[in-house]
């Protein structure tokens, strides 16, 4: 990594140029700063709202030379309501049991894990990863992090979704689960209960991460509304006109 600039005592670096694992063709670079120190909450929690993203001890933001088709998302959820796919789901999924667990790798998540990389993103870097890896996903963090496990009636652990609590929301860090639950649709009902849930705690906003414009991957979020999308003026209403 190059030094970027400084902002007070805070140093910010920009990654080299990378191939985009979103748009064929693109590059990506991000601008990133570590969380350390007494200042790393709050620190989080202002670059959150800038429209930062947490991985492990760093935060980061997209700062592509030729492309700007990332932008930071969060769910309002005051205004959030289940549209008749979504309310599906979440009838489908009434059987699930959902615990809020420390942010403590097991072996038993880390097996979901493994079988959800290797057959939703083979060849990937994160099909990659071992346990020890993996045990930095989770557990390298200076902020108020959480897991939160999902099983079925039979205590099978099926979806795991890795939060931060941010000041006025819930951070959506990564989420896994079982490939072979595709009826479930589960990546759906963890957002669905995570947007219950940041309700249930009187907080405002669910954190989604990036939305890129043109990539199947990321288009689910864009049915998620009412949506806000960060831009240089703050965070507004997005377009759905754009999808």
């Amino acid at each position: 990594m190059q030094h970027s600039h400084i902002s007070g005592p805070r140093f910010f670096f920009a990654t080299t140029n990378l191939p985009c694992p979103y748009i064929d063709g693109q590059v990506e670079r991000r601008v990133v700063t570590e969380l350390v120190g007494r200042g790393a909450i709050a620190l989080h929690n202002q670059l959150s709202l800038a429209g930062f993203r947490r991985s492990h001890g760093i935060v980061y933001a997209p700062a592509c030379p030729f492309c700007q088709a990332c932008v930071a998302v969060r769910i309002v959820v005051d205004g959030f309501k289940m549209n008749k796919s979504q309310r599906r789901v979440w009838n489908k999924n009434v059987d699930i049991f959902v615990e809020i667990t420390p942010a403590v790798a097991t072996s038993e998540q880390f097996e979901l894990f493994d079988r959800y990389q290797k057959i939703r993103h083979a060849g990937g870097d994160m099909a990659k990863m071992d346990f020890f890896e993996f045990q930095a996903l989770v557990e390298e963090t200076p902020v108020e992090t959480s897991a939160v496990e999902f099983r079925d009636q039979d205590d099978r652990l099926v979806g795991v979704l890795l939060i931060d609590h941010v000041e006025g929301g819930i951070s959506a860090v990564y989420s896994f689960f079982d490939p072979d639950e595709e009826k479930r649709s589960l990546g759906s009902q963890m957002i669905l209960w995570l947007v219950d849930f940041t309700k249930s705690r009187s907080l405002k906003y669910v954190y989604l991460g990036y939305w890129v414009k043109g990539s199947p991957k990321m288009a689910y979020k864009a049915k998620f509304s009412p949506l806000e999308v960060c831009t240089i003026k703050g965070w507004e209403i997005f377009d759905s006109s754009n999808t």
